[in-house]
């Protein structure tokens, strides 16, 4: 990817924590990560606000329905990786 300078204001607080934190060679990749995932946000809430608009909002039962089947999933892995042939060894030992 090209990449091209541009001059940015930042609070200066702000930016020397990042700095300290990341070093002054990956500031500007540290960046461009915060500016991705920004925008990947912003497009979320798009999608999120088109479908709201063609399906209407997302109701609490929605919400408690989505919650249910994330921890049905996350159980199911959990189990899945509880029942790995290396973790099997390990128990068996």
């Amino acid at each position: 990817m090209a990449t091209k300078k541009y001059t940015v204001t930042l609070p200066e607080e702000l930016a020397e924590e990042i700095r300290a934190e990341v070093g002054p060679g990956a500031f500007s990749a540290y960046v461009t990560r915060a500016i991705e995932r920004q925008r990947e946000h912003d497009r979320l809430g798009e999608l999120v606000a088109r479908l709201e608009g063609e399906y209407g909002p997302v109701t609490d039962a929605d919400l408690a329905a989505a919650e249910a089947e994330r921890r049905e999933i996350e159980q199911w892995f959990a189990e899945q990786e509880a029942d790995t042939p290396a973790r099997r060894g390990a128990a068996a030992a």
